[in-house]
């Protein structure tokens, strides 16, 4: 019975193309992750398309990379309203109105409220200048030089009330070379951000990495603490690095 059920029924039917998954891009700078973001997207490699760009800083020069690419730029200027809450409140109100399937943060230099991180649990995701659980909050690079550590890198997590504590998705590792400064790390950090988000991205909008109450998953499988982490030498051959430390 089973088999003619599934025969008479499927055997002419030919699915729906899925709908474009969306993605909303939260900035306040530069926008060079963003860019990056854009370049996947380009080369349908994004697995889903940035419906909008929203800055709290009007001069905030990703908001120009969105116009250039023909995404929606918003300016929301937090200094326009009276509390952190306040801010929230209306910056959740511009998000919804596009609908996403999972909101970016880049380079977004807000502390979030807790109101704001509840309603996007599970579907809103940063990226930090660190190995997480290391340095977290800023001076990532300079405090890493002080303590002279060997490996530095980034992380994608997503997003709890815990400021940059939530589950880690992927890292990418920095073998600090001999005289290395605050600017040339950076620059190496930088690129390995550029590289492991747009990955990160397109994952979550398929469903391969996923939030649980445990922690996040990829492919339903709990991810270890650090995540997926790509070593220094992989990710300095995939971006034609001296492989030099």
């Amino acid at each position: 019975m089973s088999e003619r059920y599934e025969g008479d029924t499927l055997q002419d039917f030919t699915p729906e193309p899925a709908d474009t998954r969306r993605v909303v891009v939260l900035i306040s700078g530069n926008g060079s992750n963003l860019q990056a973001l854009i370049d996947a997207q380009t080369h349908d490699e994004l697995g889903g398309e940035i419906v909008a760009v929203v800055s709290n800083e009007p001069n905030a020069y990703g908001l120009t990379r969105a116009r250039e690419a023909g995404i929606d730029a918003v300016v929301l200027p937090h200094r326009e309203y009276e509390s952190r809450d306040a801010y929230d409140g209306a910056l959740i109100k511009v998000i919804e109105r596009h609908e996403p399937d999972l909101v970016v943060l880049a380079g977004f230099m807000r502390i979030l409220t807790p109101r704001f991180v509840q309603r996007f649990m599970g579907r809103l995701i940063n990226i930090h200048p660190s190995l997480l659980p290391d340095y977290q909050g800023l001076n990532t690079h300079a405090r890493a030089l002080a303590d002279g550590v060997t490996q530095h890198g980034c992380s994608v997590h997503f997003v709890t009330e815990e400021l940059d504590g939530g589950p880690v998705l992927m890292q990418a590792v920095v073998e600090l070379a001999e005289g290395e400064n605050e600017e040339t790390l950076k620059e190496k950090v930088h690129a390995r951000e550029h590289l492991i988000y747009p990955i990160a991205v397109k994952w979550c909008l398929e469903g391969r990495l996923q939030f649980t109450g445990q922690g996040a998953t990829l492919d339903g499988t709990p991810l270890p603490p650090q995540g997926l982490r790509m070593s220094h030498a992989d990710a300095a051959e995939e971006l034609d690095e001296d492989l030099e430390p």
